[in-house]
């Protein structure tokens, strides 16, 4: 008899879990977007770090969009007007220094560092969750491999990085 009865309060004490799951937001990124927020706009990042590399804004835009859009199941509006939340900004900095040195005086390691400086709003709010962030990030190459595509790929290792930061501190929000 006391078999069954332990049988019979783990049958619904599981049916309780199962069944409370439901009232819980779950996402596969970790995230959890309010219902309310289906869209977000993310204009154009224009480039005022005077960089030099001719396609740092689209590659910051395509990370952003990248980690908000195909990470989660907003959807990228065409205007500040029809969406929900809001996330622009602009690079503000670029550098491209000598990281290491050799023994023979020689850079064996350069380090690409970026600073954005971000916004990010509801649009049913009138104050921004969080307003001119700097989000700084950096990665390093070979110098003596392969230096333009070195820099290149540097360059978008750090813009991958400030967006996920900006992502990690938007969604902390939700």
């Amino acid at each position: 008899m006391e078999s069954n009865n332990s049988r019979v309060l783990l049958i619904i004490f599981l049916l309780f879990i199962l069944s409370a799951g439901g009232c819980f937001r779950y996402s596969m990124t970790g995230t959890s977007i309010p219902s309310d927020v289906s869209s977000i706009y993310i204009p154009f990042f224009p480039d005022q770090s005077n960089s030099g590399l001719g396609n740092l804004s689209d590659q910051l835009n395509e990370a952003i969009v990248d980690r908000f859009v195909n990470s989660t199941r907003l959807q990228l509006a065409n205007s500040r007007g029809n969406a929900d939340a809001v996330l622009d900004g602009s690079i503000t900095r670029y550098d491209n220094r000598p990281f290491t040195i050799g023994g023979d005086e020689e850079t064996t390691e350069n380090r690409v560092s970026i600073t954005v400086q971000a916004s990010f709003s509801y649009t049913n709010n009138d104050k921004p969750e969080w307003e001119n962030k700097r989000f700084q990030n950096h990665a390093n190459y070979d110098p003596s491999a392969n230096p333009i595509e070195g820099e290149n790929n540097a360059a978008q290792s750090a813009l991958r990085k400030i967006a996920d930061n900006m992502f990690n501190e938007a969604v902390g929000q939700w």
